[in-house]
């Protein structure tokens, strides 16, 4: 049977919550749509409040958070960078960029995360960051990485692109380290298509932050009348987002905790209803609750590499849009060039051949998970074996 009269389920869809026209509208009224602008100022008044941080400034995407991290790392050619293999290009290339050498170390096969025992044996006397990634909007085990750093001299930065809103042991996921990042691309819970934040919560990093973010130049300390005239101070980028992204996000953090609430029901429906194939081995799915999550991805981990790729073909006869995820960094054609492994990485290896991602947006109806739900029942059904 198929399910098309229904219409497509599609992996993600953005979503219009609240006030986004109106805010543009007005940010173009207001005369200035460059960066810098009050609704780019009202969006990190907001996550500072949300968060309990000392500086967010927002960005045009998280990969210029996590650029401007690299550089407030002070990291060059010869220095180290630990992360996971398990992530986004982009939280290699902003090191690459500034000369550095990612490490990549295995994960957790309970988490996704890194490994936080594998951490200190892949320091060496050129390590410098360790870049926990908080995959799926589940918490990296914070305490044992902050410790390892601490007594290493690492400069911590949380990669929490996808952990907006989720937290660990009661504190909000990139406040622990001394910079994390946020990224609010269409595909995340709250969006601006595309825009992040850095958030900086290290104080001797936030004049330093400003300069860089502002292409080298004082010109925030100009604004505030702290100077009579700005000038170029350091390196630097264009790293602002205009005021039409910012004024878009403003409206999405207005709406942000009934975003969370909702995909975290969604969540825990898929994990509900996906228990009964998940007890009888055909699946594994998270542990995680949407109590310890923000409702960002819903996973499934299959027998092999071979089921999920049949499992996807069913579910696109059923017009359902279910996608894989990473390439292992340490195996792309890059990571080789620029990186290395510490230690096997098997773990890594067999996650990213097995694991699915389930359609999951702040619209998708109770009806539309059901649906999901059972053409992924038909396929482990007696035919099917």
């Amino acid at each position: 049977m198929n399910h098309s009269s229904q219409g497509r389920i599609p992996f993600g869809r953005p979503a219009i919550v609240g006030n986004e026209m109106e805010y543009i509208a007005q940010a173009i009224r207001n005369g200035t749509i460059a960066g810098g602008g009050p609704f780019m100022r009202r969006c990190e008044e907001w996550l500072e409040n949300a968060l309990a941080a000392r500086r967010v400034l927002m960005t045009h995407s998280c990969t210029a958070a996590l650029e401007m991290a690299a550089m407030l790392a002070d990291v060059g050619p010869g220095d180290e960078v630990i992360m996971p293999s398990f992530t986004f290009s982009a939280t290699a290339t902003a090191f690459v960029l500034r000369g550095a050498t990612p490490v990549f170390v295995d994960i957790d096969p309970a988490t996704l995360n890194i490994d936080p025992a594998l951490i200190e044996p892949a320091i060496t006397e050129r390590s410098k960051v360790v870049v926990p990634v908080h995959y799926a909007g589940l918490g990296c085990d914070m305490d044992p990485i902050l410790d390892t750093a601490r007594r290493k001299s690492l400069i911590v930065v949380e990669d929490a692109a996808q952990a907006h809103l989720s937290s660990y042991r009661g504190k909000p996921l990139g406040t622990l380290g001394d910079l994390g990042c946020l990224s609010f691309h269409e595909t995340k819970n709250v969006i601006s298509g595309e825009g992040g934040a850095l958030i900086i919560n290290n104080e001797a990093l936030i004049e330093r932050a400003e300069i860089i973010r502002e292409k080298g130049t004082d010109r925030s300390r100009f604004f505030r009348g702290q100077v009579d005239k700005y000038t170029w101070q350091d390196i630097g980028s264009s790293y602002c987002p205009g005021e039409i992204v910012s004024a878009f996000l403003m409206a999405q953090l207005e709406c942000a905790d009934g975003i969370c609430k909702r995909r975290r029901e969604i969540y825990d429906m898929y994990r509900d209803l996906l228990a009964p194939l998940s007890m009888s081995g055909d699946i594994e799915i998270p542990s995680a609750t949407g109590t310890d999550v923000n409702g960002h991805i819903f996973w499934i981990l299959l027998e092999s590499e071979t089921v999920r790729s049949d499992l996807i073909q069913h579910l696109n006869r059923n017009d359902i849009n279910a996608v894989f995820h990473y390439v292992p960094l340490h195996s792309a054609p890059a990571g080789r060039k620029y990186g290395r492994a510490s230690g096997a990485l098997s773990v890594t290896d067999d996650i990213s051949s097995r694991l699915l991602r389930l359609p999951l947006y702040y619209k998708l109806s109770d009806r539309e998970v059901h649906r999901v739900i059972d053409v992924i029942a038909r396929f482990f059904g007696p035919k099917n074996r």
